[in-house]
Protein backbone atom coordinates (compact mmCIF):
# COMPACT_ATOMS: atom_id res chain seq x y z
CA UNK A 1 0.00 0.00 0.00
CA UNK A 2 3.02 2.29 0.45
CA UNK A 3 3.33 3.02 -3.28
CA UNK A 4 -0.33 2.78 -4.07
CA UNK A 5 -2.96 5.50 -3.86
CA UNK A 6 -6.21 4.62 -2.18
CA UNK A 7 -9.48 5.55 -3.81
CA UNK A 8 -10.15 8.11 -1.08
CA UNK A 9 -6.77 9.83 -1.54
CA UNK A 10 -7.21 9.75 -5.32
CA UNK A 11 -10.55 11.53 -5.03
CA UNK A 12 -9.05 14.08 -2.69
CA UNK A 13 -6.19 14.77 -5.09
CA UNK A 14 -8.33 15.07 -8.18
CA UNK A 15 -10.76 17.32 -6.34
CA UNK A 16 -7.86 19.56 -5.32
CA UNK A 17 -6.61 19.79 -8.92
CA UNK A 18 -10.08 20.50 -10.20
CA UNK A 19 -10.58 23.14 -7.55
CA UNK A 20 -7.29 24.79 -8.45
CA UNK A 21 -8.21 24.80 -12.14
CA UNK A 22 -11.61 26.24 -11.31
CA UNK A 23 -10.04 28.95 -9.17
CA UNK A 24 -7.57 29.73 -11.92
CA UNK A 25 -10.36 30.08 -14.43
CA UNK A 26 -12.34 32.22 -12.02
CA UNK A 27 -9.28 34.41 -11.51
CA UNK A 28 -8.93 34.91 -15.24
CA UNK A 29 -12.60 35.76 -15.56
CA UNK A 30 -12.42 38.32 -12.72
CA UNK A 31 -9.35 39.94 -14.27
CA UNK A 32 -11.08 40.17 -17.61
CA UNK A 33 -14.10 41.72 -15.95
CA UNK A 34 -11.92 44.30 -14.18
CA UNK A 35 -10.42 45.39 -17.50
CA UNK A 36 -13.88 46.21 -18.79
CA UNK A 37 -14.92 48.41 -15.84
CA UNK A 38 -15.22 52.16 -16.32
CA UNK A 39 -13.10 54.57 -14.32
CA UNK A 40 -14.16 54.70 -10.65
CA UNK A 41 -16.71 57.46 -10.10
CA UNK A 42 -17.57 57.06 -6.40
CA UNK A 43 -16.35 58.94 -3.35
CA UNK A 44 -12.67 58.63 -2.58
CA UNK A 45 -13.31 58.69 1.19
CA UNK A 46 -16.47 57.70 3.07
CA UNK A 47 -17.94 60.37 5.32
CA UNK A 48 -21.58 60.83 4.41
CA UNK A 49 -22.61 64.30 3.30
CA UNK A 50 -20.93 67.69 3.58
CA UNK A 51 -21.40 69.79 6.70
CA UNK A 52 -20.05 73.31 6.27
CA UNK A 53 -20.87 76.76 7.62
CA UNK A 54 -19.91 80.22 6.44
CA UNK A 55 -17.88 82.34 8.83
CA UNK A 56 -18.10 85.32 6.46
CA UNK A 57 -19.40 85.64 2.93
CA UNK A 58 -16.26 84.05 1.50
CA UNK A 59 -14.77 82.10 4.41
CA UNK A 60 -16.03 78.55 4.95
CA UNK A 61 -15.67 76.40 8.08
CA UNK A 62 -14.60 72.88 7.07
CA UNK A 63 -14.00 71.32 10.50
CA UNK A 64 -15.57 68.40 12.31
CA UNK A 65 -15.92 67.08 15.86
CA UNK A 66 -14.84 63.85 17.50
CA UNK A 67 -17.15 62.74 20.32
CA UNK A 68 -15.57 59.30 20.71
CA UNK A 69 -12.05 60.31 21.78
CA UNK A 70 -11.60 59.74 25.52
CA UNK A 71 -8.21 61.39 26.11
CA UNK A 72 -6.87 64.42 24.26
CA UNK A 73 -3.14 63.93 23.58
CA UNK A 74 -3.72 60.62 25.41
CA UNK A 75 -3.58 62.58 28.69
CA UNK A 76 -6.56 64.90 29.22
CA UNK A 77 -10.11 63.55 29.65
CA UNK A 78 -12.55 65.12 27.20
CA UNK A 79 -16.03 63.81 28.08
CA UNK A 80 -17.58 66.43 25.76
CA UNK A 81 -15.30 65.53 22.85
CA UNK A 82 -13.29 68.02 20.81
CA UNK A 83 -13.55 69.86 17.51
CA UNK A 84 -10.87 70.13 14.84
CA UNK A 85 -11.22 73.35 12.88
CA UNK A 86 -10.15 74.11 9.33
CA UNK A 87 -11.12 76.99 7.05
CA UNK A 88 -11.29 77.74 3.31
CA UNK A 89 -11.09 81.24 1.84
CA UNK A 90 -12.91 81.62 -1.48
CA UNK A 91 -11.28 84.72 -2.98
CA UNK A 92 -9.86 85.11 -6.49
CA UNK A 93 -7.36 82.60 -5.17
CA UNK A 94 -8.57 79.86 -2.84
CA UNK A 95 -6.74 79.29 0.44
CA UNK A 96 -6.96 76.35 2.84
CA UNK A 97 -6.00 76.98 6.47
CA UNK A 98 -4.78 73.80 8.19
CA UNK A 99 -6.40 70.38 8.12
CA UNK A 100 -7.80 68.13 10.86
CA UNK A 101 -7.09 65.02 12.87
CA UNK A 102 -7.22 61.79 10.91
CA UNK A 103 -10.25 60.66 12.93
CA UNK A 104 -12.43 63.20 11.11
CA UNK A 105 -10.55 63.48 7.81
CA UNK A 106 -13.41 61.87 5.88
CA UNK A 107 -15.78 64.66 6.85
CA UNK A 108 -13.07 67.25 6.19
CA UNK A 109 -12.48 66.14 2.59
CA UNK A 110 -16.23 65.89 1.99
CA UNK A 111 -16.51 69.51 3.15
CA UNK A 112 -13.49 70.71 1.19
CA UNK A 113 -14.63 69.20 -2.11
CA UNK A 114 -18.11 70.62 -1.67
CA UNK A 115 -16.88 74.10 -0.71
CA UNK A 116 -14.47 74.28 -3.66
CA UNK A 117 -17.30 73.25 -6.00
CA UNK A 118 -14.91 72.33 -8.76
CA UNK A 119 -12.53 75.24 -8.22
CA UNK A 120 -8.78 74.79 -8.02
CA UNK A 121 -7.12 74.91 -4.59
CA UNK A 122 -4.39 77.54 -4.93
CA UNK A 123 -2.77 77.89 -1.47
CA UNK A 124 -2.49 75.72 1.60
CA UNK A 125 -1.33 77.49 4.81
CA UNK A 126 -0.05 75.43 7.74
CA UNK A 127 -0.28 77.43 10.96
CA UNK A 128 0.47 74.49 13.27
CA UNK A 129 2.21 71.17 12.62
CA UNK A 130 0.72 69.15 15.47
CA UNK A 131 -0.81 65.95 14.01
CA UNK A 132 -4.34 66.77 15.18
CA UNK A 133 -4.20 69.61 12.64
CA UNK A 134 -1.79 68.36 9.98
CA UNK A 135 -2.57 64.68 9.55
CA UNK A 136 -4.21 65.24 6.15
CA UNK A 137 -1.41 67.33 4.60
CA UNK A 138 -0.13 64.68 2.20
CA UNK A 139 -3.63 63.71 1.11
CA UNK A 140 -4.34 67.37 0.28
CA UNK A 141 -1.17 67.44 -1.83
CA UNK A 142 -2.24 64.23 -3.56
CA UNK A 143 -5.75 65.43 -4.32
CA UNK A 144 -4.68 68.96 -5.32
CA UNK A 145 -1.20 68.55 -6.85
CA UNK A 146 -0.94 72.18 -8.00
CA UNK A 147 -1.54 73.70 -4.57
CA UNK A 148 1.24 75.91 -3.12
CA UNK A 149 2.19 75.00 0.45
CA UNK A 150 3.04 77.86 2.86
CA UNK A 151 4.54 77.24 6.31
CA UNK A 152 6.86 78.78 8.87
CA UNK A 153 10.59 78.18 8.41
CA UNK A 154 10.63 76.18 11.65
CA UNK A 155 7.90 73.86 10.32
CA UNK A 156 10.03 72.71 7.38
CA UNK A 157 12.02 70.03 9.26
CA UNK A 158 8.85 68.84 10.96
CA UNK A 159 7.18 68.32 7.58
CA UNK A 160 10.12 66.15 6.60
CA UNK A 161 10.00 64.27 9.92
CA UNK A 162 6.29 63.53 9.87
CA UNK A 163 5.78 62.88 6.17
CA UNK A 164 9.18 62.14 4.58
CA UNK A 165 8.88 64.58 1.69
CA UNK A 166 10.67 67.75 0.67
CA UNK A 167 8.26 70.65 1.35
CA UNK A 168 10.31 73.06 -0.77
CA UNK A 169 9.18 71.14 -3.87
CA UNK A 170 5.55 72.00 -3.10
CA UNK A 171 5.89 75.47 -1.61
CA UNK A 172 8.10 77.55 0.64
CA UNK A 173 8.56 78.88 4.14
CA UNK A 174 7.36 82.32 5.19
CA UNK A 175 8.70 84.73 7.78
CA UNK A 176 7.32 87.42 10.12
CA UNK A 177 5.38 90.11 8.28
CA UNK A 178 5.33 88.47 4.85
CA UNK A 179 1.96 88.77 3.16
CA UNK A 180 -0.10 87.07 0.51
CA UNK A 181 -2.68 88.93 -1.61
CA UNK A 182 -5.41 86.58 -2.81
CA UNK A 183 -7.62 89.14 -4.54
CA UNK A 184 -9.75 91.14 -2.12
CA UNK A 185 -7.90 89.74 0.89
CA UNK A 186 -4.42 90.46 2.21
CA UNK A 187 -3.06 87.77 4.53
CA UNK A 188 -0.16 88.61 6.86
CA UNK A 189 1.94 85.96 8.60
CA UNK A 190 2.74 86.42 12.30
CA UNK A 191 5.16 84.08 14.03
CA UNK A 192 4.01 82.69 17.41
CA UNK A 193 6.84 80.38 18.54
CA UNK A 194 6.14 78.16 21.56
CA UNK A 195 2.41 78.82 21.55
CA UNK A 196 2.75 76.00 22.10
CA UNK A 197 5.14 74.43 19.55
CA UNK A 198 8.18 76.23 18.13
CA UNK A 199 6.88 76.29 14.55
CA UNK A 200 3.51 77.91 15.30
CA UNK A 201 2.42 80.92 13.31
CA UNK A 202 -0.83 82.82 13.00
CA UNK A 203 -2.34 84.32 9.87
CA UNK A 204 -4.01 87.73 10.00
CA UNK A 205 -6.56 88.69 7.36
CA UNK A 206 -5.99 92.46 7.18
CA UNK A 207 -9.05 92.91 4.98
CA UNK A 208 -11.68 91.39 7.26
CA UNK A 209 -9.61 91.87 10.46
CA UNK A 210 -9.72 88.17 11.15
CA UNK A 211 -7.06 86.19 13.03
CA UNK A 212 -6.40 82.50 12.37
CA UNK A 213 -4.95 81.89 15.83
CA UNK A 214 -3.74 78.27 15.67
CA UNK A 215 -4.19 76.62 19.11
CA UNK A 216 -4.57 79.96 20.92
CA UNK A 217 -8.12 80.72 22.11
CA UNK A 218 -9.05 77.06 21.65
CA UNK A 219 -11.00 74.85 24.01
CA UNK A 220 -12.01 71.27 24.62
CA UNK A 221 -15.55 70.34 23.61
CA UNK A 222 -17.30 69.19 20.42
CA UNK A 223 -19.29 71.76 18.46
CA UNK A 224 -22.95 70.77 18.55
CA UNK A 225 -24.04 72.79 15.53
CA UNK A 226 -23.27 76.14 17.14
CA UNK A 227 -20.12 77.49 15.51
CA UNK A 228 -19.77 80.89 17.21
CA UNK A 229 -19.09 81.58 20.89
CA UNK A 230 -21.95 84.09 20.98
CA UNK A 231 -24.34 81.27 20.03
CA UNK A 232 -23.38 79.42 23.22
CA UNK A 233 -23.67 79.92 27.00
CA UNK A 234 -19.88 80.09 26.92
CA UNK A 235 -19.17 81.31 30.44
CA UNK A 236 -21.54 78.78 31.97
CA UNK A 237 -20.81 75.70 29.86
CA UNK A 238 -17.46 76.28 28.14
CA UNK A 239 -15.20 78.45 30.31
CA UNK A 240 -14.00 75.58 32.53
CA UNK A 241 -12.92 73.60 29.46
CA UNK A 242 -11.33 76.66 27.87
CA UNK A 243 -9.32 77.28 31.04
CA UNK A 244 -8.38 73.62 31.37
CA UNK A 245 -7.31 73.55 27.71
CA UNK A 246 -5.15 76.67 28.02
CA UNK A 247 -3.54 75.89 31.38
CA UNK A 248 -2.59 72.32 30.47
CA UNK A 249 -1.71 72.72 26.80
CA UNK A 250 -0.23 76.21 26.67
CA UNK A 251 0.12 77.23 30.33
CA UNK A 252 3.86 76.68 30.57
CA UNK A 253 4.47 79.27 27.86
CA UNK A 254 2.99 82.38 29.47
CA UNK A 255 5.77 84.76 28.35
CA UNK A 256 5.39 83.61 24.75
CA UNK A 257 1.62 84.10 24.89
CA UNK A 258 2.13 87.56 26.38
CA UNK A 259 4.40 88.40 23.43
CA UNK A 260 1.75 87.28 20.95
CA UNK A 261 -0.96 89.24 22.79
CA UNK A 262 1.24 92.34 22.57
CA UNK A 263 1.70 91.74 18.86
CA UNK A 264 -2.04 91.22 18.36
CA UNK A 265 -2.76 94.48 20.19
CA UNK A 266 -1.11 96.38 17.33
CA UNK A 267 -3.78 95.29 14.83
CA UNK A 268 -7.56 95.47 14.90
CA UNK A 269 -9.17 92.06 15.33
CA UNK A 270 -12.87 91.52 14.65
CA UNK A 271 -12.92 87.71 14.55
CA UNK A 272 -10.74 84.96 16.04
CA UNK A 273 -10.73 81.58 14.30
CA UNK A 274 -8.99 78.98 16.54
CA UNK A 275 -8.16 75.38 15.68
CA UNK A 276 -10.36 73.98 18.48
CA UNK A 277 -13.73 75.17 19.75
CA UNK A 278 -16.02 78.02 18.75
CA UNK A 279 -15.14 81.11 16.71
CA UNK A 280 -15.08 84.50 18.44
CA UNK A 281 -16.78 87.41 16.68
CA UNK A 282 -18.29 89.24 19.67
CA UNK A 283 -17.02 90.22 23.13
CA UNK A 284 -13.42 89.50 22.15
CA UNK A 285 -12.15 91.63 25.02
CA UNK A 286 -13.60 89.18 27.53
CA UNK A 287 -11.74 86.11 26.24
CA UNK A 288 -8.55 88.11 25.57
CA UNK A 289 -8.66 89.29 29.20
CA UNK A 290 -8.84 85.65 30.33
CA UNK A 291 -5.80 84.84 28.23
CA UNK A 292 -3.97 87.86 29.58
CA UNK A 293 -4.56 86.71 33.17
CA UNK A 294 -3.74 83.06 32.52
CA UNK A 295 -0.55 83.86 30.59
CA UNK A 296 0.67 86.43 33.14
CA UNK A 297 -0.06 83.99 35.98
CA UNK A 298 -2.46 86.48 37.54
CA UNK A 299 -5.22 84.75 39.55
CA UNK A 300 -8.41 84.80 37.53
CA UNK A 301 -10.39 84.86 40.77
CA UNK A 302 -8.62 86.95 43.44
CA UNK A 303 -11.09 85.63 46.05
CA UNK A 304 -10.91 81.98 45.02
CA UNK A 305 -9.51 79.33 47.39
CA UNK A 306 -8.59 75.81 46.33
CA UNK A 307 -8.22 73.22 49.11
CA UNK A 308 -6.56 70.06 47.82
CA UNK A 309 -5.80 67.07 50.04
CA UNK A 310 -4.06 63.71 49.82
CA UNK A 311 -5.44 61.26 52.38
CA UNK A 312 -5.52 57.50 52.91
CA UNK A 313 -7.53 56.88 56.07
CA UNK A 314 -9.42 60.15 56.39
CA UNK A 315 -7.43 62.18 58.90
CA UNK A 316 -5.97 64.59 56.34
CA UNK A 317 -9.31 64.82 54.52
CA UNK A 318 -10.98 65.80 57.80
CA UNK A 319 -8.42 68.57 58.33
CA UNK A 320 -9.00 69.90 54.80
CA UNK A 321 -12.75 69.99 55.36
CA UNK A 322 -12.32 71.87 58.65
CA UNK A 323 -10.33 74.61 56.90
CA UNK A 324 -12.87 74.82 54.06
CA UNK A 325 -15.74 75.17 56.52
CA UNK A 326 -13.95 77.87 58.51
CA UNK A 327 -13.27 79.75 55.26
CA UNK A 328 -16.93 79.54 54.31
CA UNK A 329 -17.93 80.82 57.75
CA UNK A 330 -15.52 83.69 57.19
CA UNK A 331 -17.37 84.74 54.04
CA UNK A 332 -15.47 82.97 51.25
CA UNK A 333 -18.10 81.94 48.74
CA UNK A 334 -15.72 80.51 46.19
CA UNK A 335 -13.89 77.73 48.03
CA UNK A 336 -13.47 74.32 46.39
CA UNK A 337 -12.18 71.09 47.96
CA UNK A 338 -10.46 68.41 45.85
CA UNK A 339 -9.20 64.90 46.56
CA UNK A 340 -5.88 64.77 44.71
CA UNK A 341 -6.30 61.00 44.24
CA UNK A 342 -9.72 61.26 42.59
CA UNK A 343 -9.63 64.48 40.58
CA UNK A 344 -7.75 64.42 37.29
CA UNK A 345 -4.62 66.51 37.49
CA UNK A 346 -5.67 68.59 34.45
CA UNK A 347 -8.63 69.90 36.48
CA UNK A 348 -6.37 70.61 39.45
CA UNK A 349 -3.95 72.55 37.25
CA UNK A 350 -6.81 74.64 35.85
CA UNK A 351 -8.13 75.39 39.34
CA UNK A 352 -4.68 76.45 40.51
CA UNK A 353 -4.57 78.96 37.64
CA UNK A 354 -8.05 80.22 38.58
CA UNK A 355 -7.58 80.69 42.34
CA UNK A 356 -5.43 83.16 44.23
CA UNK A 357 -4.96 80.92 47.31
CA UNK A 358 -4.24 77.20 47.55
CA UNK A 359 -4.30 75.06 50.69
CA UNK A 360 -2.21 71.90 50.33
CA UNK A 361 -2.96 69.12 52.83
CA UNK A 362 -0.89 65.95 52.56
CA UNK A 363 -0.14 62.92 54.62
CA UNK A 364 3.48 61.77 54.89
CA UNK A 365 4.15 58.79 52.66
CA UNK A 366 7.47 56.94 52.50
CA UNK A 367 9.06 59.86 54.35
CA UNK A 368 7.92 62.22 51.61
CA UNK A 369 4.80 63.89 50.25
CA UNK A 370 1.87 61.59 49.42
CA UNK A 371 2.61 60.45 45.85
CA UNK A 372 -0.43 61.96 44.04
CA UNK A 373 0.15 65.28 45.84
CA UNK A 374 3.85 65.21 44.99
CA UNK A 375 2.96 64.57 41.34
CA UNK A 376 0.46 67.44 41.37
CA UNK A 377 2.98 69.92 42.77
CA UNK A 378 5.56 68.72 40.25
CA UNK A 379 3.01 69.31 37.49
CA UNK A 380 2.30 72.81 38.81
CA UNK A 381 6.00 73.60 38.53
CA UNK A 382 6.13 72.09 35.04
CA UNK A 383 3.27 74.38 33.97
CA UNK A 384 5.15 77.37 35.38
CA UNK A 385 2.47 78.40 37.91
CA UNK A 386 3.50 81.55 39.77
CA UNK A 387 2.30 84.27 42.13
CA UNK A 388 0.03 82.34 44.46
CA UNK A 389 -0.48 82.40 48.23
CA UNK A 390 -0.42 78.95 49.77
CA UNK A 391 -1.02 77.29 53.14
CA UNK A 392 0.19 73.90 54.35
CA UNK A 393 -1.19 71.02 56.40
CA UNK A 394 0.88 67.89 57.01
CA UNK A 395 -0.05 64.59 58.61
CA UNK A 396 2.00 61.67 59.88
CA UNK A 397 1.57 59.01 62.50
CA UNK A 398 5.21 59.13 63.61
CA UNK A 399 7.45 61.40 61.49
CA UNK A 400 5.41 63.99 59.58
CA UNK A 401 7.62 65.62 56.95
CA UNK A 402 5.18 66.35 54.12
CA UNK A 403 4.92 70.03 55.03
CA UNK A 404 8.62 70.80 54.73
CA UNK A 405 8.86 68.77 51.51
CA UNK A 406 5.92 70.64 49.95
CA UNK A 407 7.31 74.00 51.06
CA UNK A 408 10.65 73.21 49.45
CA UNK A 409 9.00 72.46 46.10
CA UNK A 410 6.57 75.41 46.22
CA UNK A 411 9.16 77.97 47.26
CA UNK A 412 11.26 76.97 44.25
CA UNK A 413 8.44 78.33 42.05
CA UNK A 414 8.36 82.04 41.27
CA UNK A 415 6.28 84.39 43.42
CA UNK A 416 4.88 81.76 45.79
CA UNK A 417 4.22 82.97 49.35
CA UNK A 418 3.21 80.93 52.38
CA UNK A 419 0.30 82.14 54.50
CA UNK A 420 0.12 81.14 58.16
CA UNK A 421 2.05 78.43 59.95
CA UNK A 422 2.22 74.85 58.72
CA UNK A 423 -0.28 72.79 60.72
CA UNK A 424 0.98 69.37 61.80
CA UNK A 425 -1.45 66.54 62.54
CA UNK A 426 -0.52 63.25 64.13
CA UNK A 427 -2.81 60.62 62.59
CA UNK A 428 -6.07 62.56 63.04
CA UNK A 429 -7.17 66.06 64.07
CA UNK A 430 -7.89 66.66 67.74
CA UNK A 431 -8.99 69.68 69.75
CA UNK A 432 -5.51 71.20 69.65
CA UNK A 433 -5.05 70.78 65.91
CA UNK A 434 -8.64 71.92 65.32
CA UNK A 435 -7.64 75.25 66.85
CA UNK A 436 -4.52 75.35 64.68
CA UNK A 437 -6.59 74.63 61.56
CA UNK A 438 -9.00 77.44 62.49
CA UNK A 439 -6.04 79.78 62.92
CA UNK A 440 -4.76 78.75 59.51
CA UNK A 441 -8.15 79.56 57.97
CA UNK A 442 -8.05 82.96 59.71
CA UNK A 443 -4.64 83.63 58.15
CA UNK A 444 -6.02 82.82 54.70
CA UNK A 445 -9.04 85.07 55.33
CA UNK A 446 -6.74 87.91 56.37
CA UNK A 447 -4.71 87.46 53.20
CA UNK A 448 -7.85 87.46 51.06
CA UNK A 449 -9.03 90.70 52.66
CA UNK A 450 -5.69 92.35 51.99
CA UNK A 451 -5.03 92.98 55.67
CA UNK A 452 -1.45 93.20 56.84
CA UNK A 453 -0.50 89.76 58.02
CA UNK A 454 2.38 88.69 60.17
CA UNK A 455 5.14 87.10 58.13
CA UNK A 456 5.68 83.40 58.59
CA UNK A 457 8.26 83.06 61.34
CA UNK A 458 11.49 81.44 60.40
CA UNK A 459 11.63 77.90 61.64
CA UNK A 460 13.97 77.37 64.59
CA UNK A 461 17.29 75.78 63.86
CA UNK A 462 16.64 72.17 63.09
CA UNK A 463 17.64 69.66 65.74
CA UNK A 464 19.90 66.80 64.80
CA UNK A 465 17.88 63.98 63.29
CA UNK A 466 18.54 60.32 63.91
CA UNK A 467 16.91 57.72 61.70
CA UNK A 468 16.04 54.21 62.81
CA UNK A 469 17.81 51.85 60.43
CA UNK A 470 15.12 49.23 61.00
CA UNK A 471 11.84 51.10 60.43
CA UNK A 472 12.81 54.63 59.38
CA UNK A 473 11.42 56.45 62.43
CA UNK A 474 13.18 59.77 63.03
CA UNK A 475 14.24 60.97 66.46
CA UNK A 476 15.25 64.62 66.94
CA UNK A 477 17.81 65.61 69.54
CA UNK A 478 21.49 66.16 70.07
CA UNK A 479 21.96 62.47 70.83
CA UNK A 480 19.78 59.41 71.16
CA UNK A 481 19.43 58.62 74.91
CA UNK A 482 21.01 55.37 76.04
CA UNK A 483 17.72 54.01 77.34
CA UNK A 484 15.72 55.13 74.31
CA UNK A 485 13.51 52.61 72.52
CA UNK A 486 12.12 53.23 69.05
CA UNK A 487 8.34 53.79 69.48
CA UNK A 488 7.65 51.97 66.22
CA UNK A 489 9.84 48.86 66.20
CA UNK A 490 11.30 48.87 69.73
CA UNK A 491 15.00 48.75 68.90
CA UNK A 492 17.55 50.60 71.01
CA UNK A 493 19.81 53.61 70.24
CA UNK A 494 22.46 51.41 68.63
CA UNK A 495 20.13 51.02 65.63
CA UNK A 496 19.88 54.78 65.03
CA UNK A 497 22.13 56.60 62.55
CA UNK A 498 22.62 60.33 62.15
CA UNK A 499 20.55 61.63 59.24
CA UNK A 500 22.57 63.80 56.91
Amino acid sequence: MGNEMSRRNFLRATAGVAGAVALGMAGTAVAEEEEKRPEFEGKSKFAGVRNVRYVTDDLVYLGASDRRLALFENVYPIPRGVSYNSYLLLDEKTVLFDTVDRSVSGQFFENLEYALDGRKLDYFIINHMEPDHCSAITEVLTRYPDVILLYSKTAEPMLRQFFSFDPTVYGHGVTEGMDLVTGRHKLVFLMAPMVHWPEVMMTYDATDKLLFSADAFGTFGALDGNLFADELPFEKDWLDDARRYYCNIVGKYGPQVQAVLAKAATVEIATICPLHGPIWRENLGWIIDKYDKWSSYTPEDPQGVMVVYGSVYGGTESAANVVASRLSEGGVANVRVYDVSRTHVSELIAEAFRCSHIVFASMTYNMDVFTPMKNFITDLAAHNLQNRKYALIENGSWSPVAGSRMKEKLDAMSGMEQVGQTVTILSAPNDETYAALSALADAVLASLSGKEEAPVEAAPAAATKWVCTVCGYIYEGDTVPEDYKCPVCGVGPEKFAKKE
